[in-house]
């Protein structure tokens, strides 16, 4: 198969037609190699406009969802992020190629070992894939410029939005979660001390797991 090509092709086809403009998320995912983050036997439907699984009932979120948020969450050359359960760390290799540096926190071992493997054998040296669970983010390394879930939400904890920077910004589908049901891809900042919200687009994405409707923010 001529994985350079399917890139391309789902770059036309579904990045720029759902106004994606920023240029450094197109040059990411036209450059980034998407075939090496799913099993073997699913290469041939990488780039696919679909969410993908990886296993264990994780599943890389689809091409389009993950350019939105992005492209929604405006990061910058000297950011640091935190993403919430990347998986095997697609996600976050394409925010890698933005920012200063990302931190990982995902709760599944062997997705931890997977795409540190996988981060690692692609010279992607600014990615920190820590094992943890995924309602607790990761503490140790906040404030962070800039939070994605990589994948749908019930609600967004308090504790990781208490773990934005003053300008911070914070991504995530939360709802859908529902068989056929669409969420709302939201965006949060905080500044002050106060974390606003607002609704940007809809989206239906599989859940991350450990997130429950009784934990914070709801939209």
């Amino acid at each position: 198969m001529d994985y350079a090509k399917a890139r391309r092709h789902m770059v036309d086809s579904q990045i720029l037609p759902n106004r994606v403009t920023d240029p450094r998320i197109i040059a990411a995912m036209e450059s980034l190699p998407r075939e090496a983050f799913v099993p073997e036997d699913r290469k041939g439907v990488a780039y696919v406009d679909e969410a993908i699984p990886v296993g264990n009932g994780r599943h890389l979120m689809e091409p389009m969802v993950v350019a939105r948020l992005l492209q929604t969450a405006e990061p910058n050359e000297d950011d640091v992020a935190l993403v919430v359960g990347s998986a095997t760390g697609y996600t976050a290799a394409v925010l890698a190629k933005m920012i200063s540096a990302v931190v990982v926190v995902e709760s599944d071992a062997g997705l931890v070992a997977q795409a540190s493997s996988t981060l690692s054998e692609l010279g992607i040296d600014n990615v920190a894939v820590m094992e943890g669970a995924l309602s607790e983010g990761y503490p140790k390394q906040a404030p962070y410029d800039l939070i994605i879930f990589d994948g749908a939400v019930a609600e967004v904890p308090q504790s990781i939005q208490d773990q934005l920077a003053e300008g911070g910004r914070l991504v995530a589908v939360v709802g859908g979660l529902s068989h056929g049901m669409l969420g709302s891809a939201v965006v949060m900042s905080n500044f002050h001390g106060a974390v606003s919200a607002r609704a940007v687009f809809e989206a239906g994405t599989p859940p991350l797991p450990g997130f429950t409707a009784d934990q914070a923010f709801s939209f």
